[in-house]
């Protein structure tokens, strides 16, 4: 549409931009300058941003919400041994195994195993349980080297099932099965998956040292006899 166009159709003309070598040059040191301007106004502000997880208040599992789908964990003690959870994950992230008692005669859990690493966090499984034994906490951090490591073992030694209907036993607080496979990361305590650092040799006393060090210590011998 050119300029005379638009005026006979009442129309707002288009501006028309200079396009000339220089001022192409112009528009881009302006352009240049504007950005750092915003830019390098910061340098001059306090920052906003804290070192995470170092200087934070307190650990930002404390400040989710209960429904917050986070890592899994099971309470063996109120699972019935059902298995729905394992037949609704889509993808496999349970492993469970439940064998019977020749003795007692009652069934046990042998094996229940969650991949984290694999899971997608979708609650399908959580939303399955009818006897609140399996659920997401608020924890999200896990570091390993390796996902094998990645798989929480919850069955140490058989465990038996749970009775189904008016099962008595309360409900554990969240997080407290899950710490005691996987302590949390925050203030100093370590994923177990993470492999374990090596600590630091002991310095090696200068010759000076060593040897006031087993003079008094001849000493202490001949003022004990």
């Amino acid at each position: 549409m050119t300029m005379e166009q638009a005026k006979s159709e009442g129309s707002t003309p288009l501006t028309k931009r200079p396009t000339g070598y220089f001022s192409n040059i112009r528009r881009a040191i302006t352009s240049t300058f504007e950005g750092l301007a915003v830019t390098s106004s910061w340098l001059f502000r306090r920052p906003i941003t804290i070192q995470y997880p170092d200087k934070i208040p307190q650990p930002i599992q404390d400040s989710l919400p209960d429904n917050y789908r986070g890592i899994l964990e099971v309470d063996l003690a109120r699972c019935s041994g059902c298995m729905l959870c394992a037949k609704t994950c889509p993808i496999n992230v349970l492993d469970i195994q439940l064998e019977k008692n020749p003795e007692t005669g009652v069934r046990e859990i042998m094996r229940f195993d969650i991949d984290i690493g694999r899971c997608m966090y979708c609650g399908l499984c959580s939303e399955a349980c009818a006897f609140d034994s399996l659920r997401h906490t608020t924890e999200f951090e896990a570091v390993a080297s390796s996902p094998d490591r990645l798989v929480l073992r919850y069955v140490k030694t058989p465990v038996p099932v749970a009775k189904g209907k008016g099962n008595p036993i309360p409900r554990r607080p969240q997080g407290a099965a899950l710490a005691e496979v996987a302590p949390p990361t925050h203030d100093g305590h370590r994923w177990s998956g993470r492999a374990p650092e090596p600590e630091p040799e002991p310095e090696a006393l200068p010759a000076e040292a060593g040897k006031v060090a087993g003079e008094a210590e001849a000493k202490s011998e001949e003022d004990a006899s």
